[in-house]
């Protein structure tokens, strides 16, 4: 027989590392979060297991076999099915109270406001390749003055990043609108991982094409992204512990079992970052060129 659900006992492990108190503060929260895939996916699952009850989400994509390797809801089960729907089920299926705005055409530029409204924070869980989407939604959340955390997984790693209200935006720190729309895929990644402890254990660099939008992944690094974002969401929603804001991040790095902290003041326009990101545009015309090791 299946017990009641029971939110006090659902998540009554999660005391100690909180009190009563601030796990009922969870429970009255919301989160929005665009991108039910690798990382927005785990994201979600993260969060409902900590005791978030309320949500925002935006996701227009359907599971397809090549999601298997990294995303939580894609199974034999879930292929070609609405990653949205199967992703609010199985949140539903730890909290069943979870209260849930749905957004199936995913974020844009004619919704991203209505999308932020009333959320306490936004976690970023677009696709890599998603600027159009990824620069309005935090752009609305720097206007409305609402927490923004971005945890990309890279290589077998995750780069934190918050764009806190008062402090440095996104816009400025990657510097998006400055120079080619073709260059925004390496700033994004020289942005967010500015320390490059990836870069020595890509055996095959001709899997990585910026330009088609197309680039591996693995589980490892978006498991990482989860456990990082919901300790920052954590934080951020309780209004404790050091949240580090850009230009400030944070990069761990599994495979080389290395954690460095980062700053750009600046971002962008930071010296050491122009100087990076011409390097690694030389670098990854270089690396295409090369043969396998």
């Amino acid at each position: 027989m299946i017990a009641a659900f029971d939110y006090d006992t659902a998540f009554a492990r999660n005391l100690g590392w909180l009190t009563p108190g601030e796990q009922q503060t969870l429970r009255g929260k919301c989160v929005a979060i665009a991108g039910l895939g690798g990382v927005g996916g785990l994201h979600l699952l993260t969060l409902v297991r900590l005791g978030v009850g309320r949500f925002r989400l935006a996701e227009f994509d359907t599971f397809e076999l090549v999601n298997f390797n990294r995303q939580i809801g894609a199974t034999l089960t879930s292929l070609a099915k609405p990653k949205l729907d199967v992703m609010m089920a199985m949140a539903r299926d730890i909290n069943p109270e979870v209260d849930i705005v749905t957004y199936p055409e995913g974020v844009n530029a004619n919704n991203v406001t209505a999308f932020v409204d009333g959320a306490d924070l936004f976690i970023d869980g677009l696709d890599f390749f998603a600027f159009a989407a990824r620069e309005a939604v935090f752009a609305a959340c720097a206007k409305h003055r609402i927490p923004a955390t971005t945890v990309a997984p890279i290589g077998m790693g995750a780069a934190l990043l918050n764009f806190m209200p008062g402090k440095m935006g996104f816009e400025r720190y990657f510097g998006f609108a400055r120079g080619a729309a073709a260059d925004k895929p390496l700033k994004f990644l020289i942005g967010l991982a500015p320390a490059m402890l990836h870069r020595r254990y890509l055996v095959d660099p001709s899997f990585v094409d910026l330009a088609a939008g197309r680039g591996p992944s693995t589980v490892m690094a978006c498991q990482i992204c989860a456990g990082i974002a919901g300790t920052e969401a954590l934080k951020i929603l309780l209004g404790r512990g050091n949240v580090a804001a850009a230009p400030r991040g944070i990069h761990f790095d599994a495979y080389r079992n290395k954690l460095v902290s980062t700053w750009r003041p600046g971002g962008y326009r930071h010296p050491l970052q122009r100087t990076l990101f011409a390097l690694a545009k030389r670098q990854f015309t270089r690396m295409r060129s090369a043969p396998p090791r």
